[in-house]
């Protein structure tokens, strides 16, 4: 919801309790907006008048809150058709395209593939307190799958495995085609 957002980005001010939002704390620093195309309209000006004047007030807040923070974005959409749908600011896209870089999808750098299971398995048995997962990196499977999902949708993948704890290979291999094949992501 906008108003949520709002008030977690702005913060905000009842009856004397003041929270601060993710700008305030982030001044002086960096703040990662996660699919920045999903922005209501209204909120992305707001965004923008913040970059703009550097300054906000918090919800229900009467005083300016100075800030001076670097946004980074992603997207997984094309930020120009947005604009062009009326989705996207065009303003704001200006404010934010300081420096981009481009990533394929992951269906195109199948080599990243073995790399990203190595990495994630690592990490989320490490999150579950489980022993590493025996996952094989070059399973046909995972390698000529359209990863519609990209690295999320492999991550997920990598977390079912973890859920499931798989006695052996065989049983992992499994997981691997039926949740490919059905598309359970």
């Amino acid at each position: 919801a906008p108003d949520k957002m709002e008030e977690v980005l702005f913060g905000s001010e009842y009856n004397g309790l003041i929270k601060p939002g993710l700008l305030e704390k982030a001044n002086g620093g960096f703040l990662f907006f996660d699919e920045v195309s999903d922005m209501p309209k209204g909120t992305q000006s707001k965004i923008l008048r913040v970059l703009i004047d550097q300054k906000f007030k918090r919800i229900n807040g009467s005083n300016d809150i100075k800030v001076d923070v670097r946004l980074i974005c992603s997207s997984d959409r094309d930020l120009k058709n947005e604009i062009q749908l009326g989705n996207f600011r065009e303003d704001l896209y200006h404010r934010i395209s300081v420096f981009e870089i481009f990533i394929e999808p992951l269906s195109n750098r199948i080599s990243d593939i073995p790399l990203l299971i190595k990495y994630f398995s690592k990490k989320i048995a490490q999150n579950y307190n489980i022993k590493s997962l025996d996952i094989d990196e070059n399973d046909s499977y995972i390698l000529n799958y359209n990863w519609k999902g990209n690295v999320r949708e492999l991550r997920n993948l990598i977390e079912r495995i973890a859920i499931l704890q798989p006695e052996n290979k065989e049983k992992t291999s499994s997981i691997i085609k039926e949740s490919l094949k059905n598309d359970n992501f």
